[in-house]
């Protein structure tokens, strides 16, 4: 499947990605329904989880979402459409030719996989053409990587982290830099849900959960 550009108000962004730990799974089923049915960019999705682990994730989020929701696969080229988790014991990384690499270097922040890894190599793929999502969780993995992202140009949006199971990811991030938006699980899927083929002339602005439009 071909990957057309989609936009934020008038962002264009070519990858959705979403990072996350404890309290993660009911999270992303929120935000996984409020997608566009018919989205055109790929959406990559790392969570921890003990390496041994059943394979049970695309299961386990397919129900959410019509887009198709499967493992990623090393030397993969991204389809858009497509849901792709990483596999337990692996960092996943996204190259500058648009496909998947699988590493198996050593445990980043503990995590194997972790998301600042993911979140890194997709700046130096994507530039600023990325919609980076962390969420809760219990470490501090990914908000080094979603900083990257901040200062390549992405959209960058945190859990706000009186609602997240886990604060500690989110504060982590806000810690670091002021991300583009601070919102809550339901506001997060709304601004999945307006995501558009087409740039809106009203121009992007940041939002904060706190802010009253």
């Amino acid at each position: 499947m071909a990957l057309d550009a989609t936009y934020v108000g008038d962002r264009p962004i070519d990858v959705i990605l979403i990072g996350g730990s404890a309290g993660v799974l009911e999270v992303l089923r929120v935000i996984l329904a409020g997608l566009p049915h018919a989205l055109k960019i790929p959406v990559v999705i790392v969570v921890h989880v003990p390496e041994r682990s059943p394979a049970l994730l695309p299961q386990v989020l397919q129900p959410a979402t019509p887009l198709p929701l499967k493992f990623a696969e090393d030397k993969e080229p991204l389809a858009g459409g497509t849901i792709y988790v990483a596999p337990a014991g692996y960092h996943l990384l996204l190259e500058t030719n648009r496909c998947f690499a699988l590493s198996i270097d050593p445990p980043v922040l503990f995590s194997r996989p972790a998301i600042d890894v993911l979140f890194e190599s997709a700046a130096d793929a994507y530039a600023g053409r990325i919609m980076a999502m962390l969420l809760t969780g219990a470490s501090a993995d990914g908000a080094r990587g979603l900083a990257s992202i901040h200062a390549a140009g992405g959209v960058t949006v945190v859990q706000a982290p009186q609602t997240a199971e886990a604060a500690t990811m989110p504060a982590a991030a806000i810690a670091l830099f002021d991300p583009d938006f601070v919102l809550s699980p339901p506001d997060i899927a709304a601004l999945g849900a307006s995501l558009s083929p087409y740039p809106r002339s009203a121009a992007w602005t940041r939002r904060t959960r706190n802010d009253p439009n």
